[in-house]
């Protein structure tokens, strides 16, 4: 589906203000050339690559008299931002310059109807102008990935089928688009020709998505998973259900209880090898690992229920994300 944001904005926001959804959410325009309004902007430009990030749902209502949208300074949001950069956005540092802007999100515990409908105005409008002005004042020309998770990856979604339609020539200048924990479906790339979804290791211009799960997870409990949905294989990065065994991950990342990477006594990210193995499931619509600890994983999953992986899509495959952007690059080169 092909998307008018400007018109979907202003009817959305009708829909905002009839619910009372944004709640004490400012409706102008985020200004994206103050530096506070960045999670990261370089310091030096070093690579000859870029990645534009957007994080996953960092806050949650304290209150039910909350707003249903945090405001782009929330101070709970700036945290958990922070955290979800370090445990997935610093998978590129090798290979490029990070740049992740803050965006009002829609809270999680929402109804379900309600949160898809919110994510498409204020998230999708900050995304977007945030990725406009990264293109116009950051960007130089320079070849980029798009990467994200959960809300990230939505907002993302709505962004390659509308922006990236309406500018091919900036479409030409993407790697690939790691658009993971959200679902990617047959039905919106019939409804939008101009992408593709990632088919191996090699490809370019693509899309790369999955959700993650355990293999007793209850079908439908994940609300990120849409009927239809598709997966490639973080470890062999085909769409085959063939196995890869955890011999053959790269190396994974473990979470503390407050959504932290844990650390070895110099600082340095744990490495975990032979933990999470990889099959997609074309009947679930996911990603499965059979191989984690299910009962001892911190962060815990109370948000989405046992066996829901979701915060675990970027650790269990951190060094395999971080080798396969280093060949789509070169690759593209």
């Amino acid at each position: 589906m092909k998307i008018n944001y400007r018109q979907l904005l202003t009817c959305a926001l009708l829909i905002c203000s009839f619910l009372g959804a944004c709640g004490s959410a400012r409706y102008e325009n985020v200004d994206y050339s103050l530096s506070s309004h960045w999670l990261s902007l370089p310091s030096s430009i070093d690579k000859g690559v870029d990645v534009f990030y957007l994080y996953p749902t960092a806050w949650e209502k304290t209150s039910p008299s909350d707003p249903g949208i945090c405001d782009i300074d929330n101070p709970s949001m700036l945290h958990g931002s922070g955290l979800a950069f370090t445990r997935q956005a610093t998978a590129f540092e090798p290979i490029a310059n990070i740049y992740a802007p803050y965006y009002r999100q829609v809270d999680l515990s929402l109804p379900a109807d309600v949160r898809d409908t919110l994510v498409n105005t204020l998230p999708t409008s900050d995304g977007i102008a945030a990725f406009d002005y990264y293109l116009k004042n950051y960007n130089n020309g320079r070849p980029y990935i798009l990467a994200g998770h959960s809300q990230g990856s939505n907002v993302l979604v709505n962004l390659l089928s509308g922006y990236m339609n309406d500018h091919p020539v900036e479409y030409q200048r993407m790697i690939a688009a790691y658009v993971i924990g959200y679902s990617v479906t047959n039905a919106y790339l019939a409804d939008n020709p101009h992408l593709k979804f990632a088919e191996g290791p090699d490809d370019t211009g693509v899309i790369i998505s999955y959700n993650t799960e355990a293999p007793d997870t209850v079908p439908g409990t994940n609300p990120v998973v849409l009927s239809g949905a598709l997966a490639i294989n973080p470890i062999t990065w085909t769409r085959s259900e063939t196995l890869a065994p955890a011999s053959a991950n790269l190396g994974s990342i473990l979470l503390n209880p407050d959504g932290s990477v844990i650390l070895d006594a110099q600082g340095n990210f744990v490495k975990y090898m032979n933990y999470a193995d990889a099959r997609v499931d074309t009947e679930r619509d996911v990603l499965i690992c059979s191989t984690a600890d299910e009962d001892n994983l911190a962060p815990g999953n109370a948000t989405f229920g046992r066996g829901v992986y979701h915060s675990f899509d970027y650790p269990f495959y951190y060094y395999n994300i971080r080798e396969n952007a280093a060949n789509r690059v070169a690759r593209f080169k």
